[in-house]
């Protein structure tokens, strides 16, 4: 599984959402033009992803899920997440569901909840709590998971 990097299930579950919606069109919940909302979702959750992205590479830390931290980000939009990535991801998808209209292809947004939460970022929180001990459970304590 650790080859499955988050950015993989990302676009995973927008192959997933599309094939879904021309596969199975249950109800249309968003017509046209109304639908095209999504765009902004969408690059929202990529920008918020770009910008964390650029703050890792500023103060040199690792990025990559199943490598060792070297630093604790609090600052920037860790904040008020402290899953930023995966937030604008999801955020993302969300808009990739307003997009094509139709209530089916939620399930990809369900599935990267799903796999995010219980594999990606438990994991991530143990190696945090090794690497860095009371100051991550500090900071875990006042900074909600998602938002």
């Amino acid at each position: 599984m650790k080859k499955l990097i988050p950015p993989f299930l990302f676009l995973i579950c927008i192959i997933f959402m599309v094939v879904l919606r021309n596969v199975i069109v249950i109800q249309e919940i968003m017509p046209q033009p109304y639908n095209y909302l999504g765009i902004i979702l969408i690059l929202l959750g990529l920008i918020m992803t770009i910008k964390v992205r650029k703050l890792f590479n500023k103060i040199e830390t690792e990025i990559h899920t199943f490598k060792k931290p070297r630093k604790l980000v609090t600052n920037g939009l860790f904040k008020f997440s402290r899953n930023p990535i995966y937030l604008g991801f999801l955020i993302s998808l969300l808009g990739v569901w307003v997009l094509l209209g139709t209530l089916i292809p939620i399930l990809g947004c369900l599935l990267f909840i799903l796999v995010t939460n219980y594999w990606y970022i438990s994991f991530e929180e143990r190696e945090m709590e090794k690497q860095f001990g009371t100051k991550y459970r500090a900071y875990k304590s006042k900074v909600n998971r998602w938002i």
